[in-house]
């Protein structure tokens, strides 16, 4: 038997999976590590526990499954992606904690970029937009405020990462320096034309080049490591979303996937194409299994699954999250009641970080059935308005509307939802058989550089569907939801 090994290092915890050649799951291994909030919007994990709970997971996993370091063929590194880790390179140690991803303090940097009139450069660089979300601002604070931290950058002494680079040096006691093009494409300082730091925007925020990693293709071989007994090579590497997309087999133009967690992250797949963003998306790097650059659209919604959570937890509404299927069942539909979850803002399409959440169209008759249901058809809203604004930038760049939507996450397990996801886009919805596709990506992209896999199409030949979900609803009906959806959004930004 061949076994590949995918680290999958993420926002609240690590994991390790040993997926079998056929992309089956054999075993799996988890644990959680602390969030630190120092001050208000400010997010950060401590690196070194970071990388003891992902190497405790990794040994678990071959443990539970019976297995030794040299019975696994490869490993595959997945990972939050932005979260921004500094070291020294002498002695391995941290100069400050983790920045996560979710952390808002290198915003006055941002504003003052924007004010420099440096959001269209940004955007035609790196795809994204100027927003304290990506790494290269909260490298800049670092830089800023850990006493010396300048003085030893410039002298070559530090080195910075995301997170996959972190448990890549750690993993090779120092000897690797690396990142993929997916995990430099979210550092707001990388080209993504030329596949390459880009030098004016070093400059612009005062970062040395001798900090960065070196870039690989995210199907590569990046290194070994001995860290589990025997040498292991690790052969794949590609931020959390992006290997999704991988791990989906969404290889081609118009191919999207869309992750249901806490919030929702959508991709296209665009292929050689970098398109510009019209419709409120950034554009970013897929994962490469080659040297050609190779791009998808990508929108985030900021609550997708939490808006279960606050129904349990805010309201006390209901004791499991298991309940919210039941209970919205128990009607026909949401009897015209629409629930906008912006708790933190609404992020794309719309980027109004003022918004606040509100529950419209309530009437006497109204249930907590019926709000249940809008919470769970608020997820496919939100979904259904990225998707449109994907389809048009895909159209307005020459290519292709998306035909079939692939599904994975957490809340893809709600048929109801899934079912109304489909009925709101009027195309297929797609459940694969392995919902781990975040995991299954990075093992697809190491054992693509190990000869496990001779190329694309076999993975795709691999990929499985458990259920498809078809339209059901007619589209006159969908499109009259869809506007109500839209008219209720704006009672949100207007209050």
């Amino acid at each position: 038997m061949t076994y590949l090994l995918a680290l999958d290092q993420g926002t609240s915890s690590s994991r390790s999976i040993v997926f079998a050649q056929d992309g089956s799951i054999v075993t799996m291994a988890q644990r959680e590590f602390r969030q630190i909030y120092p001050q208000p919007g400010w997010v950060e994990h401590d690196p070194q526990e970071i990388w003891a709970t992902q190497l405790a997971t990794a040994r678990q996993a071959l443990e539970q499954a019976h297995l030794r370091a040299q019975d696994i063929t490869a490993i595959g590194i997945t990972n939050q992606r932005e979260t921004t880790v500094v070291w020294n390179r002498a002695t391995g140690q941290p100069i400050h904690n983790a920045i996560v991803w979710q952390d808002r303090r290198a915003e006055p940097t941002c504003v003052a970029m924007r004010e420099r009139g440096l959001s269209n450069v940004v955007q035609q660089k790196t795809g994204l937009r100027i927003d304290a979300y990506f790494s290269g601002t909260k490298l800049k604070w670092i830089l800023d405020n850990v006493p010396g931290a300048r003085d030893q950058a410039a002298r070559g002494e530090l080195a910075f990462g995301t997170v996959d680079s972190w448990l890549m040096w750690q993993l090779t006691q120092g000897r690797v320096h690396a990142t993929d093009v997916s995990n430099a494409a979210r550092t707001m300082l990388f080209n993504v034309h030329t596949n390459a730091w880009d030098a004016d925007l070093l400059h612009e925020l005062d970062i040395p080049p001798q900090l960065m990693p070196h870039v690989l293709p995210s199907s590569a071989h990046f290194g070994e490591t001995t860290a589990l007994g025997t040498a292991i090579p690790i052969g794949g590497v590609a931020g959390d979303q992006q290997s999704a997309l991988f791990g989906q087999a969404c290889f081609k133009a118009g191919q999207a996937k869309n992750t249901y967690g806490t919030g929702c992250f959508m991709l296209m797949h665009t292929g050689t194409t970098f398109p510009t963003s019209h419709n409120g998306l950034i554009t970013t790097s897929a994962a490469q299994a080659h040297s050609t650059p190779e791009y998808a659209l990508e929108g985030s919604v900021f609550i997708g699954g939490a808006v279960v959570q606050w129904l349990r937890d805010g309201l006390n509404a209901i004791q499991s999250s298991g309940e919210v299927q039941t209970l919205a069942q128990s009607v026909p539909d949401a009897g015209g009641v629409m629930f906008v979850p912006a708790f933190t803002g609404l992020g794309a399409p719309y980027w109004q970080p003022e918004a606040r959440g509100a529950i419209l169209g309530i009437t006497r008759g109204t249930a907590l059935s019926h709000i249940a249901r809008a919470a769970i058809e608020s997820i496919a809203f939100q979904s259904a308005a990225l998707l449109t604004a994907m389809s048009r930038d895909a159209v307005d760049n020459g290519g292709v509307p998306v035909t079939e939507l692939r599904v994975d996450g957490g809340a893809c397990v709600n048929d109801l939802l899934m079912q109304f996801q489909a009925d709101l886009l009027g195309i297929p919805v797609v459940r694969p058989a392995v919902i781990e596709t975040t995991a299954l990506g990075a093992a697809y992209l190491a054992g693509l550089s190990c000869g496990v896999y001779t190329n694309l199409d076999e993975l795709a030949s691999q990929w499985k569907a458990e259920r498809t979900f078809h339209p059901t609803m007619a589209r006159d009906r969908a499109l009259e939801l869809m506007a109500q959806w839209a008219h209720a959004v704006r009672q949100c930004v207007a209050a």
